[in-house]
């Protein structure tokens, strides 16, 4: 089947013309005619089923137009994960499992072509000089790409796929990943304009939990995300505004950081600032956007605990200026109201386990309040988590964010 393939993209390479005078869609529509017409001559010779003959159409459009082999991956919405790992070895994640397939590209020219024709689509580029580039696909979903000399075993590219529809609190209720009780009060907090910061491990939910709270927004606010690569759907806000960083380009010239899109934020009249994942001197900025009348504003970042992220930050902070850890505590502490600690547990289940008030800093160290936290019951017989968000009892001691917009916590 792969050498009708290349015989069908020949013969069409000897008709271009008939197909590259248009363009999108149209462009679209000319060539898929093309390759059936050609395709339906060449299968009487060789006994095609109809079925063997949409398998060759297909294969060939998403060859040309399209991402080739993974093209059926990005469609399918049981697949939110796919591992490309070289020309031969492509892996997938279907319903929280990692499996092996049995599909490849034809070369690795091929799959630095689709690279190519993936990162030039969001006006990035990646080559052997700069050889790691994040990107996004038209549909949202994240893709991260690693070439050579960089990447031993060839072109590595790995593609977080995202729902059509953006998370909602009433998706995390149902996949249990917190409790009604728990949304409710989040729903509150978010209402009363706490700033939350939401951490966890890869693959935990982080986006599509903030991507949930967001949703929880008064759609009469302006609120302005900034992000590496454009993932979030706020499609309830309508004053919104979406910025990107930039990479270099080829001069190591054009650079735009996330540090310098904080920056720019404040002077858009935001009422809250929403920052996509912090990973380095950001945070600083971050934290004083917060600290600065920004009420509400949310972001967040990797760690395998609550404390863990307080710690990361200090190491950020640390990476913009030399600052006493007094200080750089102090800020944290008075920037930061909630946080909420996710985790992807065995079961392949992303729960919420932990959401934490901060308190203030005291003593050297910053103190925590938890007022929902996951208590593990046991294991069911197909080896699913029992265990649920339950209320510590500890009573939310900041409440003045409520109070003063008329909200009882």
């Amino acid at each position: 089947m792969n050498e009708l393939i290349r015989e069908i993209r020949q013969e069409i390479s000897l008709r271009r013309n008939l197909a590259l005078e248009y363009s999108g869609p149209e462009l679209d529509r000319e060539l898929l005619e093309l390759i059936e017409s050609i395709t339906f001559e060449k299968a009487g010779s060789r006994s095609l089923n109809p079925l063997e003959i949409k398998t060759v159409v297909d294969a060939t459009f998403n060859q040309m137009r399209r991402l080739d082999v993974i093209e059926p991956f990005i469609h399918d919405r049981e697949v939110t994960e796919i591992m490309i790992n070289g020309p031969d070895k492509i892996f997938i994640e279907k319903n929280g499992v990692i499996h092996k397939t049995d599909v490849r590209f034809e070369s690795r020219e091929r799959l630095e072509d689709i690279i190519q024709v993936i990162v030039g689509k969001v006006n990035r580029s990646v080559n052997e000089a700069e050889p790691i580039v994040d990107a996004r696909l038209e549909d949202g979903s994240r893709v991260n790409v690693v070439l050579p000399p960089i990447a031993l075993n060839g072109p590595i590219v790995t593609i977080r796929k995202f729902p059509e529809k953006p998370m909602t609190i009433e998706d995390l209720i149902r996949y249990e990943s917190i409790t009604q009780e728990a949304a409710e009060f989040l729903d509150k907090l978010v209402k009363s304009k706490y700033n939350i910061f939401i951490c966890g491990g890869t693959g935990s939910g982080k986006t599509s939990f903030l991507n949930a709270l967001s949703s929880l927004i008064p759609h009469n606010e302006r609120i302005v995300t900034i992000e590496d690569s454009a993932e979030l759907q706020l499609l309830s806000i309508e004053n919104l505004v979406r910025l990107e960083t930039r990479n270099a380009n080829t001069e190591g010239k054009g650079e735009i950081k996330m540090k310098s899109l904080i920056k720019t934020s404040l002077r858009m009249r935001p009422e809250r600032i929403i920052v996509g994942e912090v990973r380095g001197e950001e945070a600083l900025d971050m934290l004083q956007a917060m600290n600065t009348g920004h009420d509400g504003s949310m972001s967040t970042g990797h760690a395998n605990s609550t404390r863990d992220m307080l710690s990361r930050l200090e190491t950020m902070v640390l990476m913009a200026a030399p600052l006493p850890l007094d200080a750089i505590r102090k800020q944290i502490a008075s920037a930061l109201d909630i946080m909420i600690f996710l985790s992807r547990l065995r079961d392949h289940t992303r729960r919420t386990m932990e959401i934490s008030e901060v308190l203030g800093y005291k003593n050297g160290v910053i103190e925590l309040n938890p007022l929902f936290v996951f208590e593990y019951e046991g294991e069911a017989p197909d080896g699913r988590v029992i265990g649920q968000l339950k209320r510590t009892g500890n009573c939310m001691v900041n409440q003045w964010k409520a109070q003063i917009r008329g909200i009882t916590l």
